[in-house]
């Protein structure tokens, strides 16, 4: 393991995850519940004691919190996280993202985030159709996203990001293209555009399963092909698989506006990660809490992390997988970054699984950097799994 990963200096991103939603989607296999007074009045103390915890270790750059939806949470409820979060003066922050639904952004909320230091929001849209928002299982309307953005707006929020999905059953190209160009007429700073994945245990994959409807593989790749293209011409920066953004300037391919905390990520970064079922990476070590709120809680009551599993990856099965994350972005790895990162060559290292993303043309090779092309971005998650090594 390289001392890179070692790094003693204070971690630099945290993830929170908050569990709740008024209602589960269709499509989501994230960990999440109905909101219940008492259950979420119960977290919130227990996410208060585990931020306490790992404070000392902590130094943010970027803050993250995502669901369930973190907006659910009430005003007493949120200045206690914000009033406690102050009170450790961190002073790197740069970027902080609360993840937000439409049907639940209040004007006195959106302002007490933005006064208690949030910078950014995102906010799941998915669609601006009535027919697919209902098959979905969104418990927002299309007018509902209208209002909620220009609240956020009033509230002071300069960095907006609108979550969509394409390839939903029932979809046509016509009404991706409306959606599409209803998002870009509110000139948010960051679209996240995601193609539907039918997860084991949700009801989406089981209507798929039931033979309900039929995934239209040549029509889902046509309407990736259309928000790549259309979102290019609009002034929004492709530098991820799924993300878009807008720029006052480009370094290094990364528009101003990108999402800094996920960038964290693909870029191999050590992470915090507190809430059910929430993941960190802490100088080579991966660890997950347990996805039950109620033991989540029990543990902290007692003073300890809520670990459910904990495991330390080899020094190449680490740089395989960091490598992977790394080629969702349109950058790829700069094959310098990447040795200082993790010690190895990667052109040599992975020589034959680079040979053949190449003789595919969904890849190139560079004197100083090796990146998917725009064909292998959308074949992104195989070309991932020929990295993953094992010692």
């Amino acid at each position: 393991m390289l001392q890179s990963w070692l790094d003693p200096k204070p971690i630099e991103h945290l993830y929170i995850h908050v569990p709740f939603c008024a209602h589960k989607c269709e499509y989501c296999a994230f960990y999440s519940e109905p909101s219940k007074g008492d259950v979420i009045q119960r977290y919130v103390q227990a996410l208060l004691t585990e931020l306490s915890l790992v404070a000392p270790d902590l130094n943010p750059k970027t803050i993250f919190f995502g669901g369930g939806t973190p907006s659910l949470l009430t005003m007493a409820q949120w200045t206690q996280i914000l009033n406690l979060i102050s009170s450790f003066k961190w002073n790197a922050i740069q970027e902080w993202t609360v993840e937000c639904n439409p049907a639940t952004v209040s004007l006195d909320k959106a302002r007490l985030m933005r006064d208690g230091g949030v910078t950014r929001i995102s906010m799941g849209v998915q669609s601006l159709d009535k027919s697919l928002l209902e098959r979905l299982g969104r418990v927002h309307s299309r007018e509902m996203v209208f209002k909620s953005f220009n609240t956020l707006r009033e509230a002071g929020f300069g960095s907006i990001n609108l979550d969509f999905m394409f390839g939903i059953p029932g979809q046509t190209m016509e009404t991706w293209k409306s959606t599409l160009a209803e998002a870009r007429q509110l000139n948010p700073e960051h679209l996240s555009c995601y193609e539907v994945i039918y997860e084991q245990d949700t009801p989406l994959f089981d209507q798929l399963q039931a033979g309900d409807f039929e995934v239209n593989e040549e029509l889902n790749c046509a309407m990736f092909e259309e928000l790549v293209d259309s979102s290019e011409a609009a002034g929004y920066h492709q530098y991820e698989i799924s993300n878009f953004a807008r720029s006052d300037n480009t370094v290094g391919g990364i528009p101003s506006f990108a999402c800094r905390h996920n960038i964290a990520y693909w870029r191999g970064s050590s992470w915090y990660g507190l809430g059910p079922s929430a993941a960190e990476y802490i100088r080579g070590a991966r660890r997950k809490n347990w996805s039950n709120t109620v033991l989540y809680c029990e543990q902290l009551e007692k003073g300890k992390r809520a670990w459910e599993s904990e495991e330390k990856l080899p020094a190449l099965a680490r740089a395989g997988e960091l490598a992977a994350f790394g080629l969702r972005m349109n950058a790829g790895w700069p094959l310098g970054e990447f040795k200082r990162l993790t010690g190895f060559e990667m052109a040599s290292e992975w020589k034959t699984e680079i040979d053949r993303l190449i003789s595919l043309k969904y890849a190139d090779l560079g004197s100083d950097h090796f990146r998917l092309t725009r064909q292998g971005l959308r074949y992104a998650d195989w070309a991932a799994e020929l990295f993953l090594k094992t010692e």
